[in-house]
């Protein structure tokens, strides 16, 4: 410890009111957990991510893009049940929730939650080495996450879900893609993006609440109409399998410029941000 941080601490030490140890663990519980501790949750989670084998990155990323399907299916589903009224969206939302809720709490990899957790430990210690490492977990989880949703759009077009109406109601959901152009997409993306990337930066203060968490952000995520890489490209698969798309869209209109505009909303707008508040205190 430097004189000048002794310094401090003996300043800080003299304004605080004389409590007794009771008291002061009190007023320890309910300061609740600072941005530096947020910081640094993030940072070592990010850092474990970043070490781990290359198979086990890709077939927990595979789960992922399957688990997050149920997504489009909870979605579909509810917005094929309720009647076609103003507040539709509104509930219907809610099922978009449900693949993110197994995909977080199952500890599965997902590319945009990766955007903020593999960047931080970058923006820590900004080295070539992390630099490549992130790029690896990148481009592992993302080419997991799209074969994971493949493999369930293929299912789904096979018609071997069981129930009728399960393809229909997806594939009607994902007609609204066709709407969109390239630009669209990308302007879409940024603000799924950003909360996303919100999750795993605000798990650490939830508390025992993650479950609200993730409800709440991917819920906002749908009743927006925000794109997400990972979720969408089930949507995609499903219009190109099905003949409604080719894969030139699927790929150029769709894909890579929601991916580019998830990647800016989670790292330039909230992974950079995030560890700029505290970049001066670590």
């Amino acid at each position: 410890m430097t004189d000048q941080q002794a310094e401090a601490e003996s300043e800080a030490r003299e304004r605080d009111i004389d409590l007794d140890t009771e008291d002061r663990d009190s007023v320890a519980e309910h300061m609740g957990i600072t941005a530096t501790i947020v910081h640094e949750v993030v940072r070592r989670q990010g850092d474990e991510e970043l070490d781990r084998p290359a198979s086990s990155l890709w077939w927990s990323g595979v789960a992922g893009g399957v688990a997050v399907s149920a997504s489009i299916l909870g979605h579909a589903m509810m917005e094929h049940a309720l009647p076609d009224a103003p507040w539709r969206p509104l509930v219907a939302s809610i099922g978009y929730s449900l693949g993110f809720l197994i995909v977080i709490m199952g500890r599965m990899q997902l590319f945009t939650e990766t955007t903020l957790s593999a960047v931080i430990p970058v923006a820590t210690h900004p080295t070539v080495s992390n630099a490549t490492r992130m790029l690896r977990l990148w481009g592992i989880v993302f080419l997991a996450n799209v074969t994971g949703t493949f493999l369930v759009a293929a299912v789904a077009n096979a018609g071997l879900f069981g129930v009728e109406g399960q393809h229909d109601a997806m594939l009607e959901l994902s007609r609204k893609l066709l709407k969109r152009d390239a630009l669209d997409s990308l302007q879409a993306a940024i603000p799924a993006g950003f909360l996303i990337a919100a999750i795993p930066w605000t798990a650490p203060a939830a508390r025992g609440q993650e479950f609200w968490l993730i409800l709440i952000l991917t819920y906002f995520v749908a009743l927006g109409g925000f794109g997400h890489v990972v979720a969408g490209s089930g949507e995609m698969w499903l219009l190109v399998l099905s003949g409604e798309a080719t894969i030139g869209w699927g790929l150029g209109t769709f894909l890579l410029p929601t991916l580019a505009g998830n990647i800016i909303g989670g790292t330039v707008l909230f992974a950079v941000l995030a560890h700029a508040q505290v970049a001066e205190e670590l």
